[in-house]
C-alpha cells in the first residue's frame, strides 16, 4: 500500500528491472524496463501518483496484468 489517491500498491523486481503497479481502479500494469533510480524516486516521492505521471507513465513498455 501506498499513500496515494491514484496508485493502491507499487513493487519492484530488480532482476528484471519490472515496475509493477496497482492503480485505485484495481488494474495492474508493469512497466519495463524501469531502472532503479526510478523506482527508488517512486518511493522517496511525496506524490507518488505526480511522479508516475511525468516519469514513468508513456516512458516505459507496459503490459496490463488484470
Amino acid at each position: 500500500m501506498v499513500s496515494s489517491s491514484t496508485l493502491r500498491s507499487i513493487g519492484y523486481d530488480s532482476r528484471t528491472r519490472t515496475l509493477e503497479v496497482e492503480f485505485a481502479t484495481g488494474s495492474v500494469y508493469r512497466y519495463l524496463p524501469v531502472p532503479g533510480e526510478v523506482w527508488t524516486a517512486l518511493r522517496r516521492a511525496e506524490s507518488k501518483g505526480r511522479y508516475f505521471q511525468r516519469f514513468v507513465r508513456d516512458r516505459f513498455e507496459a503490459e496490463r496484468v488484470s
